[in-house]
């Protein structure tokens, strides 16, 4: 059965399948993936850490790729550092009270960022204030800056140093891109970091 009342799983599948095509057939987004992998392994490698921050299914990203680094990918080793900023109620619900749901991650990038770790901003519409803020707030104080963002994120892109761009405007469609990359990002790092087994 390919439809459920006006749902039809077929286009909604090659609508899938299109915009992962026209995102990896473009040099740029690969590029982009390898760099982010880069600016990982640089950080890590010198005792830095990974941030990352989203809303809501982009919340779930940020929680999904740094539970991948600190617990395993492809293989058993050891933990990398990795933080989701999304997860302490305590501390969002206190930042956002006091300061302002805007400031929620600027915050904590501001009390845990370091010169040379990086902050990973997850924005479909690429026009979340709060992620937007924490891109400065990251920059400011010498961290790397990497965006995932959809096809209308020009404001995250500017601020970042490697911009991982879906080539859709639709949410669902860009999510299903960001975790492919956040994936792929997983992997080259894994694999730089630590030798994997031989099959």
């Amino acid at each position: 059965m390919e439809t459920f009342g006006q749902f039809s799983l077929t286009k909604y599948l090659d609508a899938t399948l299109s915009t992962i095509e026209q995102s990896v057939k473009d040099e740029s987004f690969c590029t982009s993936v390898l760099r982010a992998a880069e600016l990982c392994v640089t950080a890590m490698r010198a005792g830095g850490k990974v941030l990352l921050a989203g809303n809501g299914g982009s919340a779930g990203d940020a929680q999904h790729i740094a539970g991948e680094f600190i617990s395993r990918f492809l293989f058993d080793r050891p933990a990398m550092p990795a933080i989701a900023l999304t997860v302490d109620t305590s501390v969002l619900t206190a930042i956002g009270n006091d300061y302002g749901y805007e400031h929620v991650f600027s915050r904590q990038v501001q009390g845990l960022g370091a010169p040379g770790d990086v902050f990973i901003g997850i924005s479909t519409s690429g026009r979340s204030p709060n992620i937007l803020r924490a891109m400065d707030v990251a920059k400011e104080k010498g961290l790397k800056v990497i965006a995932f963002t959809g096809s209308k994120g020009a404001a995250m892109i500017a601020k970042a140093d490697a911009a991982i761009v879906a080539s859709s405007s639709e949410t669902p469609y860009i999510q299903q891109v960001h975790i492919i990359a956040g994936h792929a990002i997983c992997a080259a790092v894994e694999a730089a970091i630590f030798e994997p087994p031989q099959v």
